[in-house]
């Protein structure tokens, strides 16, 4: 029987660099882009379109959007938290727009200066752009704070699925939930995946799972026993909202390949180039901390990728 697939997205060039207090070379990123898709990397989140006084480290996201467009079969997504930045990403060729949602409306204005109730809007704005614009390029909603908020501590499921629903009637291609602070568990996570699924369908497609309390990769676990099938990561961990104090990084890409490929589902990615991949960060981010537990052990001699 062949095994199941998998999609691993990469963020870490947009969820990964804006938290840190440097800006890659624009260079290093496209190295670090040319050898995650050697390794098998299929989509990658190459950065994001926002104003460069905010996010300096994102300015060069049209630049890096172009060389990742030589990259036969990837998918090249961008982050966009408005409707000038997804005519950027537009502009510059992306295939899949992200777009933003905090479900905690302290967050979301804290993030976007924008309510829930007003993203929905600037959501549906986009989707209209996009289908007289662009009609192949897809959009998808990332629902941050889905499971709960440093700002406003909980956040009640019902607003999550209500903002699901509201994405969908916005016109959205899919939508993903993200625990944007790390504070989702398990039994949580197959609880609002199942609500949403029940109310959305098949439009639920992807988590976004942060690893700030050691939860992330049980996390996606819990995930796929409901369905989901695609999954946000960054190489060696990075990332974290700088709008969310608290928010370390994400799950680290070779660790969830690494688990996902251990427990019979096939990524189509290189686990061993993966931590090759790592070294172009040692090199272009000296005396930053790098994560993952698979960099520190190694690969265990009986460690077989999936058929």
């Amino acid at each position: 029987m062949d095994a199941v697939e998998v999609e691993v997205v990469e963020v870490g060039l947009r969820d990964g660099l804006q938290n840190l207090d440097v800006v890659m070379a624009t260079a290093d990123k496209c190295r670090w882009i040319a050898a995650e898709h050697a390794a098998g990397v299929r989509e990658i989140e190459v950065g994001s379109f926002v104003p460069p006084k905010l996010l300096p480290q994102m300015a060069d996201a049209a630049e890096v959007v172009a060389f990742a467009r030589t990259l036969r079969g990837l998918s090249v997504a961008a982050l966009a938290p408005n409707l000038r930045g997804a005519r950027d990403a537009i502009r510059a060729g992306v295939h899949k727009i992200g777009i933003p949602v905090s479900v905690s409306r302290a967050h979301s204005l804290a993030n976007v200066r924008k309510t829930p109730a007003q993203m929905i809007e600037e959501v549906g704005s986009i989707c209209r752009m996009r289908a007289e614009t662009a009609p192949s390029t897809k959009i998808e909603v990332g629902l941050a704070t889905a499971f709960g908020c440093t700002i406003q501590g909980t956040v009640p499921e019902d607003d999550v699925v209500r903002l699901a629903q509201a994405c969908v009637a916005a016109g959205v291609d899919s939508v993903a939930l993200a625990d944007t602070v790390g504070y989702a568990n398990p039994s949580q996570v197959r609880r609002l995946f199942t609500r949403i699924r029940a109310e959305i369908g098949a439009r639920l497609v992807a988590g976004h799972f942060h690893d700030t309390r050691g939860l992330g990769l049980a996390n996606v676990m819990a995930a796929l026993s409901v369905g989901i099938r695609s999954f946000d990561s960054s190489l060696a961990g990075l990332g974290g909202c700088p709008f969310a104090p608290g928010a370390s990084g994400n799950i680290a890409t070779e660790d969830l390949v690494f688990m996902l490929e251990s427990s019979g589902f096939a990524t189509g990615i290189d686990v061993a180039a993966l931590i090759d991949a790592r070294r172009l960060l040692e090199a272009a981010l000296p005396g930053r901390p790098l994560y993952g537990a698979l960099a520190r052990a190694g690969l265990p001699k009986t460690f077989r990728q999936a058929a």
